[in-house]
């Protein structure tokens, strides 16, 4: 029997955070009421909020609400008055850090796809990046940014190790080969074999897997050169597998290719938890002045109903987000000249999912700002 009742764990968290997170729980609530779903939130604190409140960047009643949910939706995390203090014990990312590796969620998933209406809007030309399809797989909670770490007390030296071993990749390489198998049969791993012993072990036990896959094409390409490849010819790559530190390098690359880093959603799984979140930052810069784009947010919302089985709820919300970006309903950082602000574009794509099988919208008030139904 299929399920309607769902508990969703909200950490709205820092900066623009908790104003793109109140876009995707309001367009939730509008799902729950055109499909009849029942979504109850629970909120927790995280980052650089939880450490001014409580010293701890995640408290351990936001980690109980997180395993006690069926989904986290997460905002953002981050704060200047820590990126700037180097000296700093204890910080806001290590709430996130902690949070991911309490939950087991050891595959972060970035999807890239360009929109039309904004190719103009990418530094990179329309012909190499027309058409540009990616699904990135980054592992989550191993290597450099989880291993040992030293600073000598004079701060002359320091160490960071990074460690992987087979039950970290044998998990994340299986998800991003089936992935290809739904998608164009290609899978690429990034790594930099030819220095790293990590990354020979990632490549060795790849091919191993490969071997139950006969139907995809596994390739590989050093980091450096991936990074260039990228941006000379994306369309070139159908599935990216990778370690955590390449991966989180390579996916913000990767942002560029669509306009606007505020584009691009992220959801990453364990074996059974899973927490939902677009891959920008912060931006302390934009709080509370109504420009943020809730567009990776709201994206990440679907893949969280793709997560919950709620796939044709999933297809109406990305829907409506193209509806939206196609017609330039958009933020101040997709279009300067005619722009809306964060919660009429969270309104507008609301709209769309509650009344378009209804009625339509009349594009002419919607040039003038108002998404008036007729």
């Amino acid at each position: 029997m299929s399920r309607n009742y769902f508990k969703i764990a909200v950490l709205p968290g820092d900066g623009i955070g908790p104003e793109v997170t109140n876009e995707s729980v309001k367009i939730l609530k509008v799902i729950g009421e055109v499909f009849n779903y029942t979504f109850k939130f629970e909120y927790g604190m995280i980052g650089a909020e939880a450490i001014f409140q409580t010293g701890n960047p995640l408290p351990e009643e936001t980690l109980e609400i997180c395993r006690d949910s069926d989904a986290v939706l997460f905002g953002a995390i981050g704060d200047p008055s820590f990126d700037n203090n180097p000296d700093a014990k204890v910080r806001p990312e290590q709430g996130l850090l902690k949070l991911r590796k309490e939950l087991g969620l050891f595959a972060n998933i970035r999807p890239l796809k360009t929109y039309t209406s904004l190719i103009e809007k990418s530094p990179l030309k329309k012909e190499i990046i027309e058409g540009t399809d990616i699904q990135i797989f980054r592992e989550l909670i191993s290597g450099i940014y989880f291993g040992e770490k030293f600073t000598e007390e004079n701060g002359d030296y320091a160490y960071d190790v990074c460690r992987y071993s087979r039950e970290d990749i044998v998990p994340i390489i299986h998800m991003a080969f089936k992935e290809a198998q739904k998608r164009r049969k290609k899978v690429t791993l990034i790594d930099k074999a030819n220095v790293l012993d990590t990354s020979r072990l990632w490549r060795k036990i790849s091919k191993e897997i490969a071997q139950e896959y006969p139907e995809i094409e596994l390739d590989f390409m050093f980091v450096d050169n991936a990074a260039m490849q990228l941006i000379l010819h994306p369309k070139q790559f159908d599935v990216i597998v990778t370690e955590n530190m390449f991966g989180d390098i390579i996916s913000d690359e990767a942002s560029v290719i669509g306009g606007s880093i505020g584009l691009l959603p992220s959801a990453s799984i364990g074996t059974s938890n899973a927490l939902f979140e677009p891959i920008h930052g912060s931006y302390p810069q934009a709080k509370g002045k109504g420009i943020a784009n809730p567009v990776a947010s709201i994206l990440s919302t679907a893949m969280m109903l793709d997560h919950l089985k709620l796939e044709q709820a999933a297809d109406k919300l990305r829907t409506a987000v193209e509806h939206a970006v196609e017609n330039k309903y958009v933020t101040v950082d997709l279009n300067a000249k005619q722009f809306y602000s964060t919660s009429e574009v969270g309104d507008f794509i609301a709209d769309y999912i509650k009344y378009s099988e209804k009625i339509y919208y009349n594009f002419e008030n919607i040039k003038i700002g108002k998404s008036t139904i007729v």
